[in-house]
């Protein structure tokens, strides 16, 4: 059976998006910069409703912002 991980675009859409900082995204959220930071290195999977946030903040669909793949062993 394959394992998966969730991955994210988060740091590329930031830079994008007039290069906004963690604690930028993170007042826009209502979390902590150390929040985005472990969800932008893949230690920490956001909450449903924080990733649809998210998504709403760079306006694109929740699966161009997080990706759901296999995990390389």
């Amino acid at each position: 059976m394959s394992e998966y991980a969730i991955t994210n675009s988060i740091r590329t859409l930031r830079f994008l998006r007039d290069e906004m900082t963690q604690k930028q995204l993170a007042d826009a959220l209502g979390v902590t910069r150390q929040t985005v930071m472990a969800i932008e290195a893949n230690k920490y999977s956001p909450t449903l409703e924080v990733a649809f946030k998210i998504s709403l903040v760079f306006n694109l669909p929740l699966e161009e912002v997080f990706q759901y793949k296999t995990k390389d062993i």
